[in-house]
């Protein structure tokens, strides 16, 4: 395989043509949408958020991947908030695949936030948006769910993965805030029994892409888990476990894996991991973290399976109406 070093991060325009689920031929190139950490507030940027969901429909993408944080961490964690964000999610035309982020529950026990109990309000959104194994959107796709395949896991209705074109598309619960690993006793326990999960459903997505010689795999999630460089090396880290996981995997994979979160809500695109006990960047795997917050605006993704680097990024800027 020839090095991943000369590698041209490519803002491009596009004029392809979308084929379906169902007749697409494998290698050929498409196109998704990324995006997250909105409408952060609520209702003030629910008209700017409409107006990015028109724009992404324009493009007809194959699917969109919304990573967490539907709101701001100081807005009401509501029931109501969630059919809000259900119907905006529903009003995709093209499925949407959703990865929760910490503000939907990890923190909800904050007082802004309505002091609820954080595991009832993790609960609640399992119950709403991943009570199918369907997608979002207005036209679906069916996702593999991590509680279907594995009885020791069945709560964990949020980790799904689908195919397109060659490629794995894995969601992994892994939300801000430390991963949930910290505070109370029952949310160190909750961190402890889904990072499990977690670290089981990222070999299983390796295992998957190997055994089908698949091209790459996506990651989709919430956490920034390179904000600090102490979530990378800490004892107390919700991260460490998951990055030392990709890290190996990655290099045993040796093929184009994409990393694709929220959380610090500036674009950024880089290779951010580094082979084991070495200070080599691992070059086979990009990291996409997408806008959010004030900047009400999303990532377009197109995979070529025929480069050998096959990632290509669009940011997607709305004029503001001043």
């Amino acid at each position: 395989m020839k090095s991943f070093k000369a590698i041209r991060f490519t803002l491009f325009f596009l004029t392809i043509t979308i084929v379906s689920f169902s007749t697409a031929a494998i290698g050929q190139t498409f196109k998704f949408v990324a995006l997250g950490d909105m409408p952060y507030s609520p209702p003030k940027d629910y008209q700017r958020f409409e107006t990015l969901i028109t724009e992404i429909n324009r493009l007809k993408p194959s699917f969109s991947i919304f990573i967490g944080d539907t709101k701001s961490g100081s807005s009401l964690c509501s029931d109501e908030h969630n059919q809000i964000t259900k119907s905006y999610f529903t009003s995709f035309k093209a499925p949407l695949i959703y990865s929760p982020g910490d503000n939907e529950w990890t923190d909800c026990h904050r007082p802004l936030a309505g002091a609820y109990d954080p595991l009832e309000r993790l609960e609640a959104l399992r119950t709403v948006f991943f009570n199918t194994n369907q997608s979002l959107g207005k036209n679906t796709i069916r996702l593999h769910r991590q509680a279907d395949i594995s009885s020791n896991y069945s709560k964990y209705v949020e980790n799904a993965y689908w195919i397109k074109n060659n490629f794995l598309f894995v969601s992994v619960h892994i939300p801000g805030s430390n991963n949930n690993n910290e505070g109370t006793e029952s949310a160190i326990k909750e961190y402890q029994e889904r990072n499990q999960a977690n670290l089981v459903w990222i070999d299983q997505a390796f295992n998957l892409a190997t055994q089908r010689n698949l091209k790459g795999i996506i990651f989709a999630y919430q956490a920034d888990m390179f904000y600090k460089p102490s979530q990378l090396t800490s004892s107390d880290s919700g991260y460490r476990d998951t990055l030392d996981r990709l890290i190996s995997k990655s290099e045993i994979f040796n093929k184009p894996v994409l990393l694709i979160h929220g959380d610090s809500h500036r674009l950024k695109i880089d290779q951010p991991l580094y082979r084991q006990n070495q200070k080599k960047v691992l070059e086979n795997v990009l990291r996409l973290q997408v806008m959010g917050a004030d900047q009400v605006q999303a990532v377009e993704v197109q995979v070529n399976p025929a480069q050998e680097q096959p990632f290509s990024f669009r940011p997607i800027i709305l004029k503001e109406n001043n």
